[in-house]
């Protein structure tokens, strides 16, 4: 990789330094074949996820549906749309996401405020997420996290030494990440929220907001946390079955003790594949937000730490071409897109080894569902665009 300093991050803001509002292809980037490293390992983690979605959920669905392949099928259907929207992505010039960028969070918000309306919003489980019509539904929160990564990629290229003055930089940057994140915690969801503003929160440190207000916002954000949990009847069971899961084993603390019995019976080695015994109805989610405790169970520590690394190949190729992109747009667009991932896999497996308290989301390009999938894949089309122009 060449020398010189890493634009967008603390070494380069030649777009944003002199105000250029949009600017078109970059002068001096020519077209090249996307990373052909990070295809190659996405082709393994998705193929990982489509056998653990058939292993995992081939009991419930032969008992619900008379059909052990019924959500492997629906995967594979998520995963035909979503090469589709990955290949348009990686064909599309990532530049031209800059002019799209204000219609996309104009049309994210309105889908946002939609699935909130009864009747309009799908219901499942005391959540309202989805907007659709019975199978056909598509999830807005999962629009939402690359939407807002468009646009504040924009943005903060676009604010340049304004970063530095909170009044014109941090705080009406807080206010639209508050009004996303707020949104989606009325669904409710508390994950998905805190995962976007966990993002929002490194693209600012990585676009040179000072460190001293980067830890007034964090501080800021404690008490606002604290109230999302405490301020909930079943949040607050799941923090308190986070900090003692035994004391209620049948109740609160039941996801974790069986994620944990699964994990601890796979061992090093595991029970085989297809062998899990926490897939009979014992786990709870077990194809969805619990997935890796049934990958844990039956492929062992040894397959568990060989998916974990397969995803810090893809966070660190991410990030490369983040550092080696032509211009600080793309390069804080390509390292939001990656921020997600890495920031879904940490809160994913956190919950799952009960590291975090339980929170429902999903593990990229493993656990079903087909508007995580698509979105995900759309967003590695992305990256791989970024990754055409980059000087790897």
């Amino acid at each position: 990789m060449s020398g010189r300093p890493a634009p967008g991050f603390a070494g380069d803001r030649s777009h944003a330094a002199r105000g250029d509002p949009r600017p078109a292809r970059p002068a001096g980037a020519p077209r090249q074949a996307p990373d052909y490293m990070l295809l190659l390992i996405l082709a393994a983690l998705v193929s990982i996820g489509l056998v653990m979605v058939y292993s995992a959920s081939s009991v419930e669905a032969t008992v619900a549906y008379h059909d052990p392949a019924y959500f492997f099928k629906r995967q594979l259907a998520g995963l035909a749309v979503g090469v589709l929207a990955m290949l348009f992505c990686m064909n599309f010039p990532y530049w031209n996401w800059r002019r799209l960028a204000p219609a996309i969070l104009a049309i994210t918000l309105g889908m946002l405020v939609l699935v909130l309306i009864p009747h309009v919003g799908i219901q499942v489980l005391g959540a309202r997420r989805w907007l659709g019509y019975h199978s056909l539904r598509i999830q807005p929160s999962e629009v939402a996290k690359f939407s807002m990564v468009i646009y504040f990629a924009d943005w903060l290229s676009r604010t340049g030494p304004r970063l530095q003055r909170p009044k014109t930089g941090l705080f009406p940057y807080l206010a639209m990440v508050g009004l996303v994140a707020g949104l989606i915690l009325l669904e409710p969801d508390l994950g998905t929220a805190a995962a976007v503003a966990g993002t929002a929160l490194v693209m600012l440190f990585l676009a040179g907001v000072p460190m001293s207000q980067l830890a007034v916002t964090f501080i800021a954000c404690v008490p606002v946390l604290a109230y999302a949990i405490l301020g909930s009847a079943y949040r607050r069971a799941r923090f308190f079955a986070f900090l003692n899961p035994q004391a209620d084993i049948l109740g609160s603390g039941y996801h974790i003790m069986q994620a944990l019995y699964a994990l601890g019976s796979g061992g090093l080695f595991g029970l085989g594949l297809g062998m899990s015994r926490q897939k009979y109805f014992y786990l709870p989610e077990r194809h969805t937000d619990f997935i890796f405790a049934i990958l844990g169970e039956e492929l062992g520590l040894i397959g568990g730490l060989l998916l974990l690394g397969l995803f810090l190949l893809l966070i660190w190729r991410g990030f490369r071409i983040a550092v080696a992109a032509p211009d600080t747009f793309s390069s804080l667009l390509a390292a939001g897109v990656t921020t997600i991932v890495a920031v879904q896999v940490v809160v994913n497996v956190g919950v799952v080894t009960s590291v975090l308290p339980i929170t429902g989301i999903t593990l990229p390009f493993i656990s079903f569902g087909s508007s995580s999938l698509v979105f995900m894949l759309a967003g590695m089309g992305i990256l791989c665009n970024v990754s055409r122009y980059a000087r790897l």
